[in-house]
């Protein structure tokens, strides 16, 4: 017994109180029997003392209470393992609690049945939960248990409890605790729950529910509340588990006992609250069905509870039940006559009318009525809404038929369809002609969609039902003449394939709520119907694509919507075919990507599967679509699936990489672009930056790089909504990129633009115009926007288009009977292949739309719109309806709606026709509105009180000066038109291809006269204001033109009548003002050459003048002089401040400008917000942080320099947050000007380009040199590497910038500040800003700034920077004292030990091998330095000079400069040596050249030019002379030159391949021996391009030259390499063919069939041989100063012959050259002219200005000007005869004149001209001569070319950039012309480019002074007559021309020796005139050689190169500087006393 008590009383322990333990302990402890229960007693005392409490709680306090709690639970049984629970986690500990209750009842009963003790145990069992969870008994939502099942346990002691053989006995109380310990419990239970769990759960409620106590039901019905929460919170599809809930309670809703009812009622209220729209839809359906009780208690109840979900849900009553209105409606209808009041009681909650109710019901409500055959619930329906029953059968008949048709019961489709037809018969007159498919047939598209709906449902059944419906209404549907089986797929397919795109467009207007409001859960199912229509379908959904994934991209970005659009998206996919889903996968994971972070994890699932199905499955499939697969990596989900992508992209090359995703940077689609922008970032932000500044790096860029910053600047100027992050990312990689150099890289330009010549009176042109807008405007609006609404809209646009351009489904319906006329076919087929995908589809649309009547706006519009925006779409929108004919109605008030829209970019691209439309249709008013509108803008942009934003003004002028340009256009190309007709008609021709209507002139003058009325002034005012100089320029210079032409006429005829005072009023006619105009207009274009024309015509030079001179040609200094000048007379003027603040900034001197701008603000303080910029930044540079904090906190201004200082002070606090927020917006504000200069405005937003390019540039120094070491001892490697490597990428982003002072200084300056904020200033970062400063210094000393390098040298000093004595040596060198200079660098070479000592005996040559290699090289590069300052001097033997040299290229042996400078000197010393000692001292000093140029040839690509072309010449010139050929140096020279043969790349030898072809004949057999394998290499190494320049010698005239080719190529034959026999095979048969053709006699000039006269040579094609262009011939060099074995020297995809037109056109010129056509692989079309003529002469000047442009592009004074000469491939076949190519879009300079002359009335040609010749033949006296010429004969043409380029080229910027490249290209030929005595250049022989203005000089006959020697000798060195000045503009030879033939020239005589050696070929493969030559000269004098020819023509060339001037070739020279040379040539060429000698037929009036 004593055991007994003792072991009851220790179970009993944990459930005493502290008191009760110890009165306890107190008793026993008397009693020494008890030591077990007293030692029990004592632990439990101790565990629940105070201070143990405190320490538990302060370890794991919610333990203690969950262990009190389970305790009490299974009592009395005893919990033993929570000793050492706290070694257990919370999860175990969790678990093993729930484990022991579950343990204790599965087993036992409850101990204690009192019904206290059972309320008890329920309520503990209720608190049980919440301390095991959240630590205490009160409930918190949060969740952060996984997997616990509270309510198995829950279950067991519930029946525990409950359990009793008589229920009565366990009180209502009990019951309902035990039902809110079952709430409790699955409050909190978050295991996963099974079907026969959930069944326990739920009967056990409702047995709950049905309990006779209220209070029992409530808490039951509180208990499912919570399991229906926790269903939705547990399980991913909930639907099932509801509907079984709601399937348990619908009999209680129904109890016999109407309080179980009515509790009921309130529980599913209760349930109604969840969030879940199944829940909400169960509950309120249920409700409503209550309202049909008669108990009005029931029924009130029902009501009570929808109220309070409707307060709940925060809804109206009836959004609240529309979305489930088609299941009560049907309910209620269908008790209507049995229970009105449940509609009379959904009326009153609704608040809507009965008839309401049921009208808006009828969709739901007749369907099943009809279903039923329910005749009497139709009457009783019908009887309501006053009808009959047949009119509502019409009005909603797709809702009955699709009901109908998805009927599931046997026959129940066809009874139902009966019953519909019989109640149609019974109201119909003639009822029997009634037939279902005439009803099926009248709503169709509806039908359709209906049941198409039902597909997304989410009950399987229903989707089952739908899919055999559409197959119902297939069948009954189909044509009954259909070819296709009944009832086959096939039949089923065509069905849906007819009607899919009405069908979509209409589930698309449902989703925009079109036709009225659709729930979320509507939408849902809708989008979901998108998937499963798909794959019924089948692959011909791909012809709605566009619309599908218009409407999946919109709907993802709705996060309710987001899961149905995957859903579909996926179906959507695998229904493509392979090469459909191409397209798609662009848009898809871009959208993907972007929007990965707002999906669900259902939503992932879904876009992972079609991203997988994209890569993983089709992936192989893509081809070229694989580029525009987005990247994955940023996402861990897509892991495998990135992987899989990237070894698709495995074989990519950096280059195929950068194209994909430019190209998908322009992608119409924005989310594809703002992808793109992501991953082009990442791109050019990753190791790919070497990759970019391989393509920025040399004189030329890539062509990528264009393609680069072509797509950049339009992703940065995109127009529309949601492109600010796409700017963003285009600002960003435009710093990445950097500030590279304009100059270096052509822009791409498309202007897709037409002009409608017929004003829409042609068909054809018109149809034109259709097609272009469908394909180059609204196709690509179409397929990228995301707006549905919108996109219907251009739906219909294209639909109506296609139907005006004639098109019919007949077209892609190959089995319909209704034939295509040709014409039409071809116009369908030459649309590109992704516009036919497109607009297929809306061949057979129906779309239509409601126009509106529109209200005319009153003129001008323009004052009344806020923005530019509005202003375009509503002028747009009322030109519409002004359109006049009707072609041109049916095109364009098609576009109402779409340029209605929020997009402008159709309206804008509309408006210029629209106005050219209305103006040329007549109507005075409509014109006088559209001047008007145009005024009003104009004047907007002068008006000092304009209210306009400047967004407006400016987008709004560029608008207007776009329509203006659009006109002028029309009008040159109508008078170019004219022009034809009446030349055609002349000659009996009339012009089938003409546009021109017959009221074209009218027309014409209409429009013409409504420009005129334009005040010019007023339009380049305007142009000025709004920054279009081009424009003001070209108004201004027109007017100034006119006044030239008409003084100098008038000049003229005074003199001719002896009026001197007339003579001298028109010579003081004073146009100084305007010239200043000009001169600004200039500075603004930034053209110095034009300014420097414009400064000549100034008599007398202003202030501001000079000023605007000196800065445009970075003469700093002296703008500052002006400045302080200015500034002494208006010391208060900003202007002038900011002037001279400009200059202080752009010499670098800082502390003069701190200084003055703190002066400046001490006197007005005010002008802060106008200085800040400059403050700022004086203050960082002197490094006043603190004054720079507290000038940045105190502004609102943002200039350029405040922002970047914001950046540098976030860098200086080292607060990674602040330094990202600052850049961000750093980069928004200065991309701000790149926006408003547009798509092609890089030069004149260059400036914004390189603060971008700054903000960039400290970004990535502070990454780096945060994490510097501070000082030398604590260096970490990587981090040094680290620096070097940010150290050489800077270097390589400073070498592609603009190379200026203005522009690279400020690059210096910020780099040295971002440096020097390193908190603990390292050796590297001094060792790097030493570096800086001393770049700084080169870059001054360079620009002529000479004591800015002098200040930058002395900090480089400062930072002990190793070497800066060199720059200082340069800059003593850059005063002009040389000699001073090297004394200096010698000084600093003795002190740094590399010279010896003073008056040391000799130099010490050891070399210290030590020395790193680094450090070699630039000691290296300081020897030669030293010896080049020797050399100039003239103080050292030359010995001493080589020495020099050599000591450098000892200590960089392999360095290319050292080699090719020792090279150069040594020739240098041989050409200067007597002729005696050039035989025997010159041969060695050949040899050394040659050795050290044969070296440089090896080592780099630099002097290439210079050091292959004169190792030849000095080694075949050797070979020539037997005397050398016997010496042994001539064996050594021959040693050297073959191993350098073979190991120098074979491209550097091509690219003097003429040079030694030409030598093929040379006597010497061991130099031939050696000759033959330079040329066995080069051709077995490119084939393709030295078998066209080796073919000449194959077939020449010359045994030995042929004799000896041939065998090259027979030993070629053998070589497998590069396909080279068949190469040649075929080679030799084409140049044998073309050699034919070429000398065919075609006197009668008969055209010619290919085919009959030449047929071998089309059956060579297609041919892998390229066609001989030029750029395919010409060798390029690698940019790096490297050997680059791996270089491509040509275009890989050079064009190949496909084909050669069988059609020959015989010119009319005296050699009757043949004209043919090529067709390239590439599609591209090249004529040539096969000529019988020795071509070799023109083949080696193309040779010559190839090279001539390789050195203008490395010069940065010719490069910036785009100095070049136009070439063109020549092909000599042999001595005869060869190919030239046609140079396509030129036209002669004489027809033009002729035509512009013509137009004045001026005859070309009359007897007084003759006359006047005549005079000036018979007089000696040169004076009289040209007053001859002047009065008689240029008085009669006045000077007109100007014209030309006004007409050619009417917008203004064009027009400004044409006729400068005329002027530039004009002065290069006449500098390349004068040089090479090149005559006969009259106009026929100068052409003009019609494209870009360029010069093309063509006909090379007339070399080598062979003008001179004609019949009428030429005495001009190149024509310059008075049409060639005025196409130079007001400034004439001045400026633009003069300056780029002094850059030219300068080039041409600083590359002599270059160019000389180019020449040298013509001497060894002589011309066929100078062998003749030789013939007859050696016939006086036997010793007369083929040198002494070639040295008559090449010596004055030579001359000329010197320097050398010679009026004539006999005459006198005498040397003259660069720019006095240029001056006597324009003199020369110029005077009219020449013009006057020149031969009539050249046309020197012209």
């Amino acid at each position: 017994m004593q055991e007994l008590c003792e072991t009851y009383l220790t179970l009993f322990l944990p459930s005493l109180d502290v008191q009760t333990l110890q009165h306890s302990r107190a008793e026993i402890a008397s009693a020494s029997a008890y030591d077990a229960l007293l030692a029990a007693l004592d632990k439990r005392l101790r565990d629940t003392s105070p201070s143990n409490a405190c320490n538990q709680v302060r370890v794991q306090p919610w333990r203690t209470l969950a262990r009190d709690a389970v305790q009490a639970i299974i009592e009395p049984h005893v919990l033993e393992w929570t000793d050492d629970g706290d070694s257990l986690t919370d999860v175990d500990f969790v678990a093993r609690s729930l484990a022991e209750v579950n343990d204790r009842f599965e087993k036992h009963p409850v101990w204690n049945t009192a019904a206290n003790a059972l309320q008890a145990l329920a309520e503990r069992l209720g608190q049980l939960p919440c301390l095991l969870i959240h630590g205490s008994d009160k409930c918190s939502p949060n969740l952060q248990k996984p997997d616990l099942s509270f309510v198995s346990v829950y279950l067991k002691v519930a029946f525990r409890i409950l359990e009793s053989d008589d229920p009565r006995k366990i009180s209502a109380t009990v019951r309902a605790s035990v039902h809110n310990a079952l709430g409790k419990s699955l409050r909190h239970h978050t295991a996963s729950l099974d079907d026969r769990m959930f069944e326990d759960i739920i009967g056990f409620i409702t047995r709950g529910m049905r309990d006779p106590h209220r209070l029992v039901r409530l808490a039951a019905g509180r208990a499912l509340v919570n399991l229906m929460d926790m269903v939705l919170r547990l399980d991913d599809r909930p639907a099932d588990f509801i509907s079984t809930a709601f399937q348990k309670l619908y009999p209680l809703l129904r109890h016999p006992d109407q309080r179980v009812t009515e509790t009921t009622t309130i529980t599913v209220g209760l349930i109604g609250k969840a969030s879940s729209s199944v829940v909400q839809k169960e509950s309120v359906c249920a409700l409503v069905a209550q309202l049909c009780e008669h108990n009005p208690i029931l029924k009130g109840t029902a009501v009570l509870q929808l109220h309070a979900l409707v307060k709940h849900h925060n809804k109206s009553p009836y959004s609240l039940t529309a979305p489930y209105m088609n299941r009560i409606a049907p309910y209620l209808v269908d008790r209507f006559r049995t229970h009105p009041e449940g509609v009379q009681e959904i009326c009153r909650f609704l608040s809507v009318s009965q008839y309401d109710f049921i009208n808006l019901t009828l969709k739901y409500t007749l369907p099943q009525l009809f279903a039923a055959s329910d005749l009497k619930g139709l009457e009783a329906v019908s009887g309501e809404m006053n009808s009959s029953i047949a009119l509502l059968v019409l009005d909603h008949a797709h809702h009955i038929l699709a009901h109908a048709f998805m009927l599931q019961g046997i026959g129940q489709t066809h009874k139902t369809l009966q019953f519909i037809l019989s109640t149609l018969k019974a109201a119909a007159i003639d009822g029997a002609a009634l037939q279902i498919t005439t009803l099926v047939g009248s709503c169709i598209v509806m039908l359709l969609t209906e049941i198409v709906i039902c597909l997304g449902d989410e009950d399987l059944d229903v989707v089952d039902a739908a899919s055999q419906g559409l197959r119902k209404v297939a069948r009954i549907a189909a044509p009954p003449k259909s070819k296709l089986p009944s009832g086959s797929d096939e039949e089923y397919t065509a069905f849906l394939r007819e009607h899919m795109l009405g069908v979509i467009s209409t589930l698309n207007d449902m989703l925009q709520e079109v036709h009225g409001k659709q729930s979320m859960e509507s939408k849902q199912k809708i989008l979901r119907s998108f998937g499963e229509f798909a794959k019924q379908v089948g692959a011909s959904i791909s012809n709605v694509a566009p619309q599908i994934m218009a409407t999946l991209q919109t709907m993802l970005l709705v996060p309710q919507l987001s899961d149905a659009a995957l859903q579909s998206w996926h179906s959507f996919l695998a229904m493509l075919d392979p090469a459909d889903i191409g397209p798609h996968v662009g848009p898809t994971s871009a959208s993907f990507v972007a929007s990965w972070s707002l999906f669900s994890a259902r939503g992932r699932q879904a876009a992972k599967q079609c991203l997988d199905y994209m890569v993983l499955h089709r992936g192989q499939e893509l081809g070229p679509y694989l580029s525009e697969v987005a990247d994955l990596g940023a996402i861990p989900e897509l892991a495998e699936t990135n992987e899989a992508l990237a070894k698709l992209r495995a074989a990519w090359t950096p280059q195929q990489r950068l194209t994909a995703l430019l190209e998908r940077l322009e992608s119409e689609s924005l989310t594809v672009a703002v992808q793109s922008a992501v991953e082009l970032k990442q791109f050019l932000m990753a190791a790919s930056e070497e990759y970019i500044r391989s393509l920025t790096f040399g004189d030329a860029f890539d062509p990528l790089v264009g393609h680069l910053v072509s797509a950049l600047y339009r992703a940065a100027c995109r127009d529309g909504e949601g492109t600010e992050l796409l700017r963003d990312l285009a600002f960003d990689c435009i710093g990445v990129v950097g500030a590279i150099d304009p100059d270096r890289f052509e822009l791409r330009v498309d202007d897709n633009r037409m002009i409608m010549l017929s004003n829409f009176t042609d068909e054809a042109e018109s149809m034109a115009f259709a097609l272009h807008l469908i394909r180059d405007v609204l196709v690509g609006a179409f397929r990228s926007t995301s707006d549905i609404k919108y996109q219907s809209y251009l739906a219909y646009t294209i639909q109506q288009l296609l139907q005006f351009c004639k098109f019919t489904p007949a077209l892609v319906n190959p089995g319909g009977t209704n034939s295509v006329p040709i014409k039409v076919r071809k116009r369908w087929n030459s649309l590109p292949k992704h516009v036919l995908e497109t607009v297929s589809p809306l061949l057979e649309s129906r779309f239509s739309l409601e126009t509106r009547p529109i209200q005319p706006l009153s003129y001008p519009i323009y004052p009344y719109q806020s923005t530019y925006r509005q202003w375009v779409q509503s002028w747009t929108s009322d030109l519409i309806h002004k359109v006049s004919g009707p072609r041109a109605e049916q095109i364009f008030k098609v576009f109402a709606a779409v340029v209605r829209n929020k997009d402008v970019g159709v309206a804008h691209h509309l408006l210029p026709h629209l106005v050219l439309n209305v103006l040329a249709s007549g109507g005075p008013d409509n014109a006088g509105a559209i001047r008007t509108e145009i005024l009003a803008v104009l004047e907007d942009q002068v008006n000092p009180g304009s209210c306009s934003s400047p967004d407006k003004k400016l987008l709004s002028a560029q608008t207007v000066f776009m329509l203006l340009d659009h006109l002028n256009k029309w009008i040159r190309a109508v008078r170019q038109d004219i022009a034809n007709q009446e030349k055609a008609e002349n000659g009996r021709r009339v012009s089938r291809n003409s546009q021109i209507s017959g009221d074209a002139a009218e027309q014409l003058l209409r429009i013409d006269s409504i420009l005129e009325n334009i005040d010019q002034s007023l339009m380049a005012n305007a142009a000025f204001e709004c920054k279009a100089y081009a424009r003001s320029l070209m108004n201004l210079e027109q007017q100034l033109m006119a006044c030239h032409i008409r003084d100098a006429k008038a000049k003229l005829d005074a003199k001719a009548r002896g009026d001197t005072e007339a003579v001298r009023t028109i010579e003081s006619t004073d146009y100084q003002d305007q010239y200043e105009r000009l001169h600004e207009l200039y500075a603004h274009l930034d053209e110095p050459d034009g300014m420097e024309g414009v400064s000549t015509m100034i008599l007398s030079p202003s202030l501001e003048h000079q000023i605007r001179q000196h800065e445009s040609t970075g003469t700093w200094t002296s703008a500052q002089s002006c400045w302080e000048v200015r500034l002494q007379d208006e010391p208060d003027n900003l202007e002038y401040h900011l002037g001279l603040l400009r200059c202080l900034r752009n010499l670098g001197h800082y502390d003069t400008l701190r200084t003055h701008v703190i002066g400046v603000l001490t006197k007005h303080p005010d002008w802060s917000p106008h200085l800040i910029g400059y403050q700022v930044e004086s203050e960082w540079m002197v490094g006043h942080w603190d004054d720079v904090q507290a000038l940045v906190s105190s502004t609102d201004a943002r200039p350029p320099a405040v922002l970047l200082a914001q950046i540098l002070l976030a860098m200086r606090t080292d607060n990674a947050a602040a330094v990202k927020a600052a850049l961000i917006d750093a980069r928004r504000a200065l991309g701000a000007s790149i926006i408003a200069a547009g798509p092609n405005g890089y030069r004149r937003s260059y400036d914004a380009v390189l603060n971008l390019h700054l903000v960039h540039e400290l970004e990535v120094i502070n990454d780096v040199v945060k994490g510097l070491p501070g000082g030398p001892a604590s260096g970490s490697q990587s981090k040094e590497e680290n620096l070097n490597i940010l150290l050489q990428r800077l270097s390589a982003r400073f070498d592609s910038t603009l190379p200026t002072f203005r522009i690279r200084e400020p690059i210096l300056n910020m780099r040295r500040t971002a440096f020097n904020l390193s908190p603990s200033v390292s050796e590297e970062v001094k060792d790097a800003t030493g570096k800086l400063w001393l770049a700084s210094a080169k870059i001054a000393r360079k620009a002529g700034h000479l004591q800015t390098a002098y200040s930058a040298i002395l900090q480089a000093e400062r930072c002990r920077t190793p070497y800066s004595f060199v720059e200082s040596a340069k800059v003593v060198r850059a005063r002009g004292d040389p000699l001073r200079a090297l004394q200096k660098l010698e000084k600093a070479m003795r002190l740094c030990g590399f010279l010896p000592k003073e008056g040391s005996s000799r130099e010490d040559n050891t070399i210290d091998l030590t020395v790193s290699q680094d450090e070699k090289k630039k000691r290296a590069k300081i020897h030669v330095l030293r010896a080049r300052y020797m050399d100039h001097t003239d103080r050292f033997e030359d010995s001493r000079v080589c020495k020099e040299f050599r000591k450098a290229t000892e200590m960089w042996s392999k360095w290319e400069s050292g080699q090719f400078h020792l090279g150069q000197f040594q020739d240098d010393c041989f050409k200067a040596l007597p002729a005696a000692d050039k035989r025997t001292r010159g041969m060695k000093m050949n040899f050394q050249t040659i050795r050290s140029f044969t070296r440089a040839i090896r080592y780099g690509s630099k002097y290439i030019y210079q050091t292959v072309p004169r190792v030849l010449t000095i080694w075949l010139d050797l070979a020539e002379d037997e005397r050398a050929c016997a010496s042994e140096i001539f064996q050594k020279i021959n040693e050297e030159v073959g191993r350098a043969i073979r190991s120098a790349p074979v491209y550097k030898w091509y690219t003097a391949f003429p040079q030694i072809v030409s030598r093929i004949g040379i006597q010497n057999q061991a130099a031939y021996e050696i000759l033959a394998v330079l040329l066995y290499r080069v051709i077995q190494e490119y084939p393709k391009q030295a078998l066209w320049l080796f073919s000449a010698v194959a077939k020449s005239t010359s045994s030995q030259r042929a004799q000896r080719s041939r065998v090259i190529l027979s030993k070629l034959r053998n070589v497998p390499k590069n396909d080279v026999p068949d190469l040649i095979a075929t080679m030799t048969k084409m140049t044998a063919d073309l050699l034919y053709l070429s000398k065919l006699d075609a006197s009668d000039r008969k055209p010619l069939n290919m085919s009959k006269v030449c047929g071998g040579l089309l059956k060579l094609m297609p041919s892998p041989v390229i066609i001989p262009l030029q750029e395919s011939l010409t060798a390029t060099v690698p940019p790096a100063s490297a050997s680059d074995a791996q270089h491509y020297p040509f275009p890989i995809n050079a064009p190949t012959f496909i084909r050669i037109h069988d059609e020959v056109e015989v010119m009319s010129s005296m050699a009757r050259p043949k004209k043919f056509i090529i067709q390239g692989s590439d599609g591209q079309t090249y004529t040539f002219l096969g000529k019988k003529d020795d071509l070799r002469k023109d083949g080696r000047l193309m040779d010559f200005n190839a090279i001539l442009n390789k050195l203008l592009k490395s010069n940065s004074e010719s490069r910036r000007r785009q100095l070049h000469i136009r070439t063109y491939g020549v092909v000599s076949l042999n001595e005869e005869a060869g190919l030239i190519q046609w140079v396509p879009n030129t036209v002669p300079v004489r027809p033009v004149l002729l035509k512009l002359y013509d137009r004045q009335g001026i005859p070309s040609w009359n007897g007084q001209i003759r006359k006047a010749f005549d005079d000036i033949k018979a007089t000696a006296d040169n004076d009289v001569a040209a007053n001859i010429f002047a009065t008689q004969v240029l008085k009669l043409f006045p000077p007109v070319l100007h014209e030309w380029f006004i007409e050619t080229f009417p917008e203004p910027t064009v027009w400004l950039a044409s006729r400068t490249a005329y002027s530039r290209t004009a002065a290069v030929m006449s500098m390349v012309g004068y040089i090479l005595g090149l005559g006969d250049r009259h106009c026929e022989n100068i052409l003009l480019d019609t494209m870009c203005g360029d010069v093309v000089h063509v006909d090379f006959d007339c070399l080598f002074e062979k003008g001179q020697a004609l019949e009428t000798p030429e005495v001009v060195p190149f024509r310059l007559t008075q049409n060639m000045i005025a196409g130079f503009g007001v400034t004439g030879v001045e400026g633009v021309f003069r300056t780029s033939c002094e850059v030219t020239l300068r080039l041409l005589r600083e590359n002599k020796d270059c160019l000389m050696n180019v020449l040298d070929a013509f001497v060894h493969d002589p011309l066929v005139e100078w062998e003749e030559k030789v013939r007859r000269m050696t016939r006086a004098n036997p010793l007369v050689d083929m040198r002494t020819v070639s040295q008559d023509a090449l010596g004055p060339i030579e001359e000329k190169l010197q320097g050398i001037f010679k009026l004539h070739k006999s005459s006198p020279g005498r040397q003259l500087s660069v720019s006095n040379h240029v001056q006597s040539l324009i003199l020369q060429a110029s005077d009219n006393g020449n013009l006057a000698r020149m031969y009539i037929g050249w046309v020197p009036y012209h």
